[in-house]
């Protein structure tokens, strides 16, 4: 079949339907990842006032991954058979008012609660991500627009100690999570009063073409507990789950633990540290990007999309691999910065590749619960890799800690490359 999206311009009206849903995915993304950050941000100043030790603040910074990953099964299903429109704009409005609780947190246990309601409201964000663009692009054309929606991941985390370091040192702590909180709250209303999914019935022939580009278009199956468990009987499922932890676990060992693992092992005084740290999630952000565009080129000239894909999401993770080694035995703190900036250059990379894979790898009316699925698998490596890079370190050092992760990563990469080899049929 003619690859349609390739040869063809893309109609006019579609196009600015799909530029105005990446603005808002990634504006959305940003707010959601500056919330996740806040906490980190203000880390040392939340121990102080509220007298937590290092232990409690560990379980503090791991609260949020736990219900968000346990929310993932779900929130999937929900995507598919509500529509990414009103799950996201609930979602921007539940975590929105769970951060600003957080500014109002007087006691640890109050803290944790506002992080795991946090983790059930931002857990929409990617799946309706993944669906919006299931819904606006044909399937060879998703690389750059899931690329750029995940973007926002590292853009946020870069931005939160630049812009939160600021609002902290001249108010308090609290009017951080006041501030991002109330961002959450306008962007819902902007979401949701702006954004719409594709009727059929309203589209010309030339924009159904455009969008139904080398897929069948099949009458799909009621979307139910019965047609989600079966993503469950397919080889491609668990290894898009087993893969993405692997990815995550390795990119959260560095969200969660390269300030400190700069300041501790590396010796490295507060201002020079946080801005070390500020740099490889500014490659993050390109890595997005970048393997958005490089993914499209691949996929066009693979056999199919899903191997495509998949090259791309395997040769990232190896290289992550292969930069994390050296990132832990160097001695210079110039390389050390330099191989973790090409981590997390390829992690955002391989991230915004397996989103891409979960929209041509699942069926077209479950994409969101395909890519839910995976990022369960992925948030479980997120929640678990800070509580293991703490152990290992406290226990020898961040060396075993480093290649620990590397060797977990190259294990996903595995289950990538060996279990996804054909997309899942719409009525399997």
């Amino acid at each position: 079949m003619t690859d349609f999206s390739a040869t063809t311009a893309t109609p006019p009206r579609i196009r600015r339907r799909q530029i105005l849903a990446l603005v808002l995915l990634v504006v959305t993304g940003v707010i959601n990842y500056l919330d996740r950050a806040t906490l980190a941000v203000a880390n040392e100043f939340i121990r102080a006032d509220l007298g937590l030790s290092l232990g409690q603040m560990g379980l503090l910074l791991s609260a949020f991954s736990w219900s968000y990953a346990l929310c993932q099964l779900p929130v999937g299903a929900l995507v598919d058979k509500i529509g990414p429109r009103w799950l996201l704009g609930m979602g921007l409005v539940v975590w929105s008012l769970a951060q600003m609780a957080g500014g109002f947190a007087s006691t640890f246990g109050f803290f944790v609660l506002a992080r795991i309601v946090l983790g059930i409201g931002e857990a929409p964000q990617f799946p309706a991500a993944a669906r919006v663009v299931s819904n606006w692009f044909p399937p060879r054309s998703r690389g750059t627009p899931t690329g750029i929606f995940n973007s926002a991941s590292p853009l946020g985390v870069a931005l939160a100690p630049l812009c939160l370091s600021p609002l902290i040192a001249a108010t308090s702590w609290h009017w951080a999570f006041y501030v991002t909180g109330a961002m959450g709250l306008v962007a819902a209303v902007v979401w949701v009063s702006l954004y719409r999914d594709p009727v059929r019935e309203e589209l010309t022939e030339e924009e159904r073409a455009y969008l139904d580009a080398e897929q069948k278009v099949e009458a799909a199956p009621q979307m139910g507990f019965a047609a989600w468990a079966a993503l469950f009987r397919h080889r491609a499922t668990w290894g898009m789950l087993l893969g993405f932890f692997g990815s995550v676990y390795l990119n959260w060992v560095f969200l969660t633990w390269l300030p400190g693992y700069l300041r501790t092992e590396r010796k490295m005084d507060l201002a020079y540290a946080g801005l070390a740290a500020t740099v490889p999630f500014l490659c993050g952000f390109l890595g997005a990007l970048i393997a958005g565009w490089a993914s499209d080129r691949v996929a066009r000239m693979a056999k199919s999309p899903v191997s495509g894909r998949r090259t791309a999401v395997v040769v990232s993770m190896l290289g992550m691999v292969g930069f994390t080694i050296p990132a832990a035995l160097v001695e210079s703190n110039v390389a050390a910065i330099a191989c973790i900036s090409v981590v997390i250059f390829l992690a955002n990379a391989s991230s915004a590749c397996s989103w891409s894979l979960a929209t041509v790898a699942a069926p077209p009316s479950r994409v969101a619960s395909l890519g839910a699925i995976q990022n369960f698998g992925g948030f479980l490596g997120g929640a678990l890799a800070p509580i293991l890079t703490g152990f290992i370190a406290q226990s020898w050092s961040f060396v075993p800690a480093l290649l620990t992760g590397a060797g977990i990563a190259f294990l996903g990469a595995m289950c990538y490359q060996f279990l996804v080899v054909k997309p899942i049929p719409e009525h399997g």
